[in-house]
């Protein structure tokens, strides 16, 4: 019963779509959702990265996902976007909100010196993104009538200061706040809203030895002593997409190896060698 209730291929058939899902973590939970049985939309910007996601997504699941290039800063795009996925499975159930950026543009920069375009960029890919998204796939979820699910990608940034990353923080942290006000306009209509929050994960395999000691360098000072891997979020994002968590809405789930619960060093710190842990 409860393996049931996690799967995605109905009936009917879960229609889901994950921007950002072109690399990285979107694309690892696309992956675990189409091996769930769902129908799959990936988008991002990139379409030879589409592509090259698509067949890893056809490989692992036998499900044959739609790409949709997509600029999710433009708000005209991801309504497209929505409309596009419609038209080629016929309904949707999940959007799952993943796309983001880090402070490409004025990192580290202090607040007086931080640029207006330099904010307006970071801010709209990861914010305007979410509330464009969401918007589109509300009307269409309401239009059906039958419910559904969002999903939205936070960071642990949002959760504590992070001064050379002041625009992503604000971002995320406004990603987190609209997702409990999405959830408690929505709920009515049986359109649930939560958020994933994830900490120090690894994107991709390591290429090289000196980047696989790096990582291991990092995590060292996670409370589980590692970084996380991306498919580590397929599951949590299988939950939240399936009927296992119908009782689930307005939340954050923090999947981060312990990494806040942990506290090792305030901000502007650096740790060199772990605390020693006495024991009785």
């Amino acid at each position: 019963m409860v393996l049931e209730r996690l799967r995605l291929d109905g009936p009917p058939r879960r229609v889901v779509i994950v921007t950002g899902g072109g690399r990285g973590l979107g694309k690892a939970m696309a992956i675990a959702l189409a091996e769930a049985g769902a129908d799959i939309c990936i988008a991002s910007r990139t379409r030879a990265q589409l592509e090259e996601a698509a067949a890893e997504i056809r490989a692992a699941s036998g499900r044959d996902p739609l790409i949709v290039p997509t600029d999710v800063r433009v708000r005209e795009q991801c309504d497209a976007l929505i409309e596009r996925t419609v038209e080629h499975f016929g309904r949707l159930d999940v959007m799952l909100n993943n796309a983001g950026i880090g402070d490409r543009r004025g990192a580290g920069n202090r607040i007086q010196d931080l640029e207006d375009d330099d904010w307006r960029d970071t801010i709209e890919v990861n914010l305007y993104s979410t509330f464009y998204c969401s918007r589109a796939a509300a009307r269409q979820l309401l239009k059906q009538g039958t419910g559904g699910v969002i999903v939205n990608v936070a960071s642990g940034t949002a959760l504590r200061s992070s001064p050379q990353s002041l625009a992503y923080a604000a971002a995320k942290a406004g990603v987190i706040s609209l997702t409990k006000s999405m959830a408690a306009q929505l709920i009515g209509e049986n359109i649930r809203v939560n958020c994933i929050i994830p900490g120090f994960v690894a994107q991709q395999p390591p290429r090289s030895d000196e980047e696989a000691a790096m990582r291991a360098q990092r995590g060292r000072f996670i409370t589980v002593r590692r970084l996380g891997e991306a498919w580590e979020l397929g599951p949590l994002a299988v939950f939240l997409c399936s009927d296992a968590s119908s009782y689930i809405t307005g939340e954050s789930f923090v999947i981060d190896g312990g990494g806040l619960a942990g506290g090792v060093a305030p901000t502007g710190w650096v740790v060199t060698e772990p605390a020693e842990v006495r024991h009785g």
